[in-house]
């Protein structure tokens, strides 16, 4: 089964409205521990990625790089350059073709990660989006299947309650982090779980 340039932009169309329906509970997470912006910069980031991906022409590179991109320009916290970072890192990884086995997506969720460490230079349980995107990735290079990859993710960030944010703005609030997830963690998982979704051929 193949995963062409059209599958792509279907795929960032999904983000952009996953982003959307979730903006406010995103922003409820990040008005305990940020700035309760987080909904609204994923949301425009990804409408903006989504625009961009889907006026792109080319390559399955040239769709995650118009994409970053637009994420980019839409989006001035912090996520900004991570996200960008991490989707330029992923349309190195699907290269200049129009398609790509779907079996192959796993390798996706591998770059984008490491573009956020790259970028960001967080470690895993720091309480940021890495503690998400990281388990994904180890399931990935496992070669554990869809829901697992989707399950580690959440699981991931669901585990940033447990932990006191050391980097980025919740940083400044110490232990009065713990009991609360990251919502960078949590919108995270959702874009896993859209991954995990195209993944899926049945």
């Amino acid at each position: 089964m193949e995963f062409t340039t059209g599958d792509l932009k279907a795929l960032f169309r999904a983000f952009s409205e996953r982003m959307a329906t979730e903006r406010d509970r995103l922003c409820t997470l990040d008005g305990v521990i940020g700035d309760a912006d987080h909904g609204i910069a994923m949301e425009q980031g990804m409408k903006a990625a989504a625009n961009a991906a889907h006026a792109a022409q080319g390559t399955l590179q040239d769709v995650f790089n118009a994409a970053a991109k637009g994420f980019l320009n839409a989006v001035g916290a912090s996520s900004g350059p991570l996200y960008a970072t991490a989707l330029l890192r992923a349309g190195k990884a699907a290269g200049p073709r129009t398609s790509m086995l779907i079996a192959e997506l796993p390798t996706i969720i591998v770059a984008i990660r490491d573009g956020i460490v790259q970028r960001g230079k967080a470690e895993p349980g720091q309480k940021t989006m890495l503690d998400a995107w990281g388990p994904a990735a180890d399931a990935a290079v496992n070669g554990q299947n869809a829901d697992a990859i989707a399950a580690a993710a959440r699981h991931g960030a669901e585990a940033t309650r447990e932990m006191i944010a050391t980097v980025g703005r919740a940083a400044r609030l110490g232990e009065r982090s713990l009991g609360h997830p990251d919502p960078g963690a949590v919108s995270a998982a959702m874009l896993v779980e859209e991954i995990c979704g195209a993944m899926r051929t049945d």
